[in-house]
């Protein structure tokens, strides 16, 4: 159980998929203009992201390497991102027609959302058991999620103060807090050693 919790704190503090390992950094760019944005991708990434981390280590463990085709990791693992999303679209137009109209802008750009490939293909080269791929999938989402929220709340709050210099509007002033945000938790990884 206490690997698992450790699992946890790094995947959403010491080693942030997004802050730290780069991966999703678009998502951060674009969705982050607004709490709402932010929270409806957050959202629809931890579910896609839980869903395909262990479909994708089920599909490498019991297909690709038996058959030796690890080759083909990539093709499959992005076939079965996209299937998922279309599926958890499809389901949610059907029976939930509410948070598909939320959500519906994002589940399409989780297909494209590195994030999701990044976190399956770290399942598997960390070499996880299936509960590892479970915990570290959602624990990676969930990180991304919060980087996601804390990155809306700041441009919300200094587009209200309105004393970003225009010259660093929009953009370059989403990444300059990035990059501040990405060394505060590269700071916890230097404590976690």
């Amino acid at each position: 159980m206490q690997d698992y919790l450790l699992m946890i704190v790094a995947a959403v503090f010491i080693n942030n998929i997004v802050l730290i390992r780069f991966m999703g950094n678009c998502p951060l760019v674009g969705v982050t203009s607004s709490m709402e944005s932010a929270f409806g991708m957050g959202a629809a990434v931890v579910f896609v992201t839980t869903l395909a981390g262990t479909a994708c280590w089920i599909v490498q463990r019991l297909v690709l390497e038996p058959l030796g085709i690890e080759y083909l990791q990539t093709l499959v693992f992005i076939l079965i991102i996209a299937s998922l999303v279309q599926f958890v679209e499809i389901v949610l137009q059907k029976t939930a027609p509410p948070l598909y109209r939320t959500l519906g802008i994002y589940l399409p750009l989780i297909t494209t959302n590195c994030m999701v490939f990044g976190s399956s293909i770290l399942n598997i080269k960390q070499d996880h058991t299936f509960m590892q791929t479970l915990v570290f999938s959602l624990a990676s989402a969930v990180g991304f999620s919060l980087v996601l929220v804390f990155m809306a709340g700041l441009r919300e709050r200094m587009e209200a103060a309105g004393k970003v210099p225009a010259a660093l509007c929009g953009v370059p002033i989403t990444l300059i807090t990035a990059g501040m945000m990405g060394l505060s938790f590269a700071g916890l990884l230097g404590m976690a050693k």
